[in-house]
C-alpha cells in the first residue's frame, strides 16, 4: 500500500562535535552558541520515505521484510528512507533485553555475528546509494551491560553517520488505559543527535523524545531543517498527541518533522497507532497514511524553512535577557 502526500508540496558530516558519529568538541552551555562550530548545508529538494512496517518476533524475519521495504522505496526513488521505532523486535520492556543487540561505532567494525542489524542497514544503504535511518533498535552495551533504545543512520557509501539513544524514556501511567515504564530496562541517551546530508541538516529524537520541546528547540538552534522522529505511539497516546506533537515541533522550530510508525498487530501486547507522516515548516501534514502497512513518501524542498523563518522571525525574536535554554552535557554529539 502506497501513501501519497495530500496536495504537491509547493556535506557530508559536520565538523566534530556536531554531527553524530565524530569525535565530540565540548557543547556550549548557552542555547543560543548551540549551532556548533559548522555552518549546516544549504537545504535542497529530496523524496523522503517512511516505512510503516509490520514488525513480529522473529528478529530475522523482521530485518529480511524492513529490507525488502527498504529496496522498495529506494526503487521508488526515495534518497532517505525512515524506519519505525523499535523495526527489528517487538516493543515491550520484556522484549529489549532479549532482543538488544551491539551498535559498532564504525562501519568497519560492524560483523554480522554481533551486529545483524547495523550489518543489514550498512549493506542496503551502500548497494542502494541511500541515506537510512534505522529507526531504532535495542541496543546493549556490553561494558556496562546497559541496553538502550538506539538509532543508527548510515550514509550512502555505508558510514554509520549518527547514532542517537533516546534521551527520554518512556514512563507513563494513564489510569484505566496503560502503564508502561521504558526505564524498568532501558537507560537514557544523553546526546544532542544531527547528521548532515546533501539536502540539508538532519536532527534525530525517538517517539517520546518528541514531547520534549526543549530538545528539538536545540536541534534546530544547532541548524535542523528536519527533525526525525521514529516513533511507535500507542491507542491511547497516539489519536491524542501523534498529529498534534508533531505539528507543534514543526510549528515551534519552523522545520519540516517526519514521524514514522510501525504498522498496527491487533493480536501484539501493545499496539501501535501507525499514521505515519510528514509535516511542513507551517505545521500542515502533507504526507500520511493510516495503521496499516504503507510507504509514506513526500516531496520536500528543505530550503522552504526559509519562508516562515524570515516571515515570522521567533528565533530572532526571543528574549535572551529574560530566559535561556542550556545543553549541560558537555560530551555533545554522541
Amino acid at each position: 500500500m502506497l501513501a501519497l502526500a495530500r496536495a504537491p508540496f509547493p556535506r557530508r558530516l559536520l565538523a566534530a562535535g556536531v554531527a553524530c558519529g565524530l569525535a565530540a568538541l565540548p557543547r556550549p552551555a548557552d542555547a543560543a552558541a548551540a549551532q556548533g562550530p559548522a555552518t549546516a548545508p544549504a537545504p535542497g529538494k529530496l523524496k523522503l520515505a517512511l516505512l510503516q512496517i509490520s514488525v513480529g518476533s522473529d528478529k530475522a524475519a523482521n530485518l529480511e521484510h524492513a529490507e525488502r521495504k527498504i529496496r522498495e522505496a529506494a526503487g521508488c526513488g526515495a534518497k532517505l528512507i525512515c524506519l519505525p521505532e523499535c523495526f527489528n523486535s517487538p516493543y515491550g520492556a520484556s522484549f529489549f533485553p532479549a532482543y538488544a543487540e551491539e551498535i559498532p561505532e564504525t562501519a568497519a567494525a560492524a560483523t554480522e555475528a554481533a551486529h545483524p542489524s547495523t550489518c543489514m542497514l550498512i549493506r542496503v544503504a551502500r548497494q542502494l546509494g541511500v541515506y537510512l535511518v534505522g529507526g531504532s533498535i535495542p541496543e546493549v552495551d556490553r561494558a556496562t551491560g546497559n541496553v538502550y533504545n538506539c538509532n543508527v543512520v548510515v550514509s550512502p557509501d555505508g558510514e554509520i553517520v549518527c547514532k542517537h539513544r533516546k534521551v527520554h524514556l518512556f514512563d507513563i501511567d494513564v489510569p484505566g488505559k496503560i502503564t508502561f515504564r521504558e526505564s524498568d530496562t532501558l537507560t537514557a541517551g544523553d546526546q544532542l543527535s544531527l547528521f548532515d546530508t546533501p539536502w540539508g541538516r538532519v536532527g534525530v529524537g525517538i517517539c517520546y523524545d518528541i514531547r520534549f520541546p526543549q530538545y528539538a528547540h536545540l536541534l534546530r538552534l544547532s541548524g535542523a531543517h528536519l527533525l526525525l522522529y521514529p516513533g511507535a505511539f500507542n491507542m491511547t497516546t497516539g489519536p491524542l498527541h501523534w498529529e498534534l506533537l508533531a505539528r507543534a515541533r514543526a510549528v515551534d522550530n519552523q522545520a519540516f518533522v517526519a514521524v514514522p510508525s510501525p504498522a498496527r498487530d491487533p493480536n501484539a501486547g501493545y499496539q501501535a497507532w501507525g499514521h505515519s507522516s510528514v509535516i511542513d515548516p507551517w505545521g500542515k501534514v502533507v504526507a500520511t497514511t493510516e495503521h496499516e502497512e504503507a510507504i509514506v513518501y513526500a516531496e520536500v524542498d528543505l530550503a522552504e524553512v526559509d519562508t516562515p523563518r524570515q516571515s515570522i522571525p521567533v528565533f530572532d525574536q526571543k528574549r535572551d535577557d529574560l530566559y535561556t535554554l542550556k545543553w549541560t552535557n558537555a560530551r555533545g554529539g554522541s
